[in-house]
């Protein structure tokens, strides 16, 4: 990952080549949002360039007033820095890339308070497979003039949430948990028949004592590279309604009607549903174990496809230099059954109490 001092550098590197968005004027592109409640969810406002996609109400944008520009180009650096899609490249042959392939990089600024701001920030998934998008929580602070942005899972961010005044007492614990690692794995590659991982007591994402079909085992998250970390699932008898796996801190990834949550939890963990439909809007809200995010879709709010109606599930953890990752199912026991990788991905199966429950079963959300 670049360090702080080098994406900086970026920064004024690629304002100065016109790559990074020149934030629009409020009473321009941000028109569509000035009608926009205190608190309501932003209106997407495409920038001149078509190289990032900014949403932010009028409110935020007259607030930040003319530090926005240098807001968006720190949080799109710190975005093409940390992105797997841009590994390798300079950041202007990573933006070329992802406008080429028709994928956006999206600023979301939600809230700001003097020199403070939070938001969402993604990149597209291709929409050509069943991959699935890039995406961080930000904490962005102003000081001596400058912006230094803070993604999910780097030091910056865990130092913004133990200082920022936009993070609230209860989602500040859970968040210093999960940036601090406190769910510290038992192993990383057990075998079967050895003792599953510690979870937390994370549940599948459906009401407990009811049943879903399992679709697609063990998965990475894009649907190629990286640790087998997503399951998808669909239909059974829980009304389609797809439920947090525990108690935490929800954020629609999307925004207002988008099909992707994502859930911080206590301990160490968070986990992400993707491909819904009728989602509730939470912006770093506070939810109950079960809580309703959405029913299952196929929902492409950030790219990827969906053949049919499913949400997909992926487990996520910080690994030791605090950069945020999705990580690995193998061995770890989820809603009662312990999960495992199959020969290749879609193909794993769980085992509880003797049984072995493979793709095309119907399992039962556990909570022993």
């Amino acid at each position: 990952m670049l360090s702080k001092l080098s994406v900086r550098t970026t920064v004024a590197t690629l304002a100065a080549i016109g790559l990074l968005a020149t934030a629009p004027s409020a009473t321009a592109a941000f028109r569509d949002s000035a009608a926009t409640p205190a608190g309501a969810p932003a209106t997407a406002a495409q920038s001149s360039s078509s190289d990032v996609t900014v949403k932010m109400p009028s409110a935020v944008a007259n607030r930040l007033g003319t530090g926005r520009q240098a807001l968006i180009d720190a949080v799109s650096t710190d975005v093409l820095s940390r992105s797997h899609e841009a590994k390798g490249l300079t950041p202007k042959a990573a933006v070329t890339k992802l406008a080429d392939e028709s994928r956006k990089v999206v600023v979301d600024v939600r809230t700001v308070s003097a020199d403070w701001a939070r938001g969402v920030a993604y990149v597209e998934a291709p929409r050509t497979h069943h991959g699935e998008p890039e995406g961080w929580l930000y904490i962005a602070h102003r000081k001596d003039g400058q912006w230094v942005s803070g993604l999910e899972g780097d030091r910056e961010f865990a130092d913004h949430v133990a200082k920022s005044p936009l993070v609230g007492k209860a989602e500040r614990r859970t968040m210093t948990a999960y940036a601090q690692r406190k769910a510290a794995p038992q192993q990383e590659t057990p075998s079967v028949g050895t003792t599953a991982a510690n979870t937390n007591g994370l549940l599948l994402p459906w009401m407990p004592d009811h049943y879903m079909t399992l679709t697609g085992g063990a998965h990475s998250h894009t649907g190629s590279t990286g640790y087998w970390s997503s399951l998808d699932f669909a239909g059974g008898n829980a009304s389609g309604r797809v439920r947090s796996s525990r108690e935490g801190t929800a954020t629609s990834m999307c925004g207002a009607g988008g099909g992707w949550t994502r859930v911080i939890h206590p301990g160490g963990f968070s986990t992400d549903y993707y491909h819904m439909w009728n989602t509730t809007y939470y912006n770093g809200t506070s939810i109950a174990r079960s809580a309703l995010l959405g029913t299952i879709g196929t929902d492409t709010c950030a790219g990827g496809a969906a053949t049919g109606a499913h949400v997909h599930w992926s487990l996520r953890t910080y690994d030791a230099n605090y950069n945020g990752q999705y990580t690995w199912l193998n061995g770890r026991t989820i809603g009662g059954w312990a999960w495992w990788n199959g020969s290749s991905q879609y193909t794993g199966c769980a085992t509880r109490s003797g049984v072995t429950a493979c793709p095309g079963t119907a399992i039962y959300n556990r909570t022993g």
